[in-house]
């Protein structure tokens, strides 16, 4: 692959003001994906969902201008969550979606995600194509090509039936009450219809944005909120977005929490009980070895990715399979929608609750999670650990030390100057000691 510019792992993203998440950038940025997206005799249009930050009208109107002036039709959505914009770009027949948004970070960052026509994430050669034409200055076509732009208000509606699609006709929620935490992000007006519509007994919190709490001690990133609710009012169960909805984590009935990894094996094992998982699992370098064992008991092949979404999808398209994700909550379900969707996840883990007729707790037991340690170390500048002989090696005899009871993974951080080092195995006190000594390790490494 080769080195991008602006595009990371998951669009572009960072601090408002800061370059590159600026409106003159975004003006260029919104002309480049245009004149990258266009097609020799075909007028294209693409369509632009945001979250609830307040600088999200703010680049909505600087893209809008850029596709305009490259000659392409803009559909606005308004607030939407992005696996909302990733369906609706299929829908609508889009040449692509873009998402304004910064996931689950605080207010005063954002940034752009992009999807294509099929609703999934752009391929590697179309984003080198878009940061090519960033490089050139921006030229507007004539007056009467320039691109139109139009607001689409039935978008909520479209997706929230999209939603319940995703579940059989037979499937009801009734009986079951739910508290719902939208982390006042973008699934604050479509989540709680989804739910109620499914016949279930909703309460909803951090569902009232000002463009400035998104995130804020609410959603999947920080869940004492959706805890105390869950109590206070004696509910079934919690589920947490994050703020642009394409994660989701639980909270069950005694206030313990599920992540990812264990959303993903009840996915998997109810899955393979009824005949329904289509080949393995994918997870990520970070996946609790807990999950690896657990599917392992039950003859479930699994497989790890590189850590981020689109690796995991990668995999999973590569061997035919359908089902993977990351403990953060992000998970892929291929046979229901094209993208990490948290609300479509959540669906599917209460429909594999009602088929089981067991509660959450028990088909958790199936799987047990191994003490995990990670230490963030903070470097000068960046450097992948793997090219610094000193650390292999100190890798290669801390993993000789645990042998098969254990697993090391250390990776350079996509974002921050930070070197990220994690032990994992039976023995908690012994795999802290095994991460402290190689973050010293680290911390010593000369270049």
């Amino acid at each position: 692959m080769s080195q991008r510019k602006y595009f990371g792992t998951d669009g572009i993203r960072g601090k408002v003001g800061d370059q590159p998440v600026t409106p003159d950038f975004m003006l260029h940025l919104g002309w480049a994906a245009g004149q990258a997206f266009k097609r020799a005799g075909q007028r294209n249009s693409v369509i632009i969902g945001k979250d609830t930050r307040l600088s999200g009208y703010m680049f909505e109107s600087a893209l809008e201008a850029g596709l305009s002036a490259a000659g392409v039709d803009v559909k606005l959505l308004g607030p939407m969550p992005t696996p909302a914009i990733a369906y609706l770009a299929r829908t609508f027949r889009a040449s692509a979606g873009i998402v304004i948004s910064a996931s689950h970070n605080p207010h005063h960052d954002n940034g752009i995600k992009f999807f294509s026509a099929a609703g999934t994430k752009l391929d590697d050669a179309l984003e080198e194509e878009i940061e090519r034409w960033l490089d050139r200055p921006i030229e507007v076509c004539a007056a009467e090509e320039l691109g139109k732009a139009s607001r689409i208000d039935d978008a909520p509606g479209r997706y929230v039936e999209f939603c319940k699609s995703t579940v059989p006709n037979e499937f009801t929620l009734e009986g079951m009450h739910l508290v719902l935490d939208c982390a006042h992000g973008a699934t604050y007006h479509v989540a709680p219809k989804v739910f109620r519509e499914l016949g279930a007994r909703v309460t909803v919190i951090g569902a009232e944005p000002d463009g400035l709490n998104i995130n804020l001690n609410v959603g999947s990133t920080h869940l004492d909120s959706l805890k105390q609710t869950v109590a206070d009012r004696e509910a079934d169960l919690g589920i947490a977005f994050d703020g642009d909805g394409d994660r989701v984590l639980m909270v069950d009935r005694d206030g313990s929490e599920i992540d990812g990894d264990e959303l993903l094996f009840i996915l998997a094992s109810q899955r393979a009980a009824e005949g329904r998982l289509k080949g393995g699992v994918v997870g990520t370098l970070m996946t609790n070895l807990g999950v690896e064992l657990a599917l392992r008991n039950l003859g479930i092949s699994f497989e790890r990715a590189k850590v981020g979404d689109r690796y995991v999808m990668e995999k999973l398209v590569a061997n035919g399979w359908s089902l993977g994700g990351e403990g953060s909550g992000h998970l892929v379900i291929r046979d229901c929608t094209t993208t990490g969707d948290g609300i479509v996840s959540a669906l599917q883990v209460l429909l594999a609750v009602r088929r089981s007729g067991q509660s959450m707790a028990e088909l958790r037991q199936g799987m047990s999670k191994l003490p995990q340690t990670m230490v963030n170390v903070r470097v000068a500048e960046r450097f992948d650990p793997w090219d610094r002989d000193d650390i292999v090696r100190a890798v290669r005899q801390a993993e000789e030390e645990l042998g098969a009871a254990g697993r090391i993974l250390l990776r350079a951080s996509g974002t921050e100057p930070l070197i990220r080092v994690m032990a994992e195995g039976q023995d908690r006190e012994r795999i802290a000691g095994v991460a402290d000594q190689l973050a010293r390790v680290v911390e010593k490494s000369e270049p």
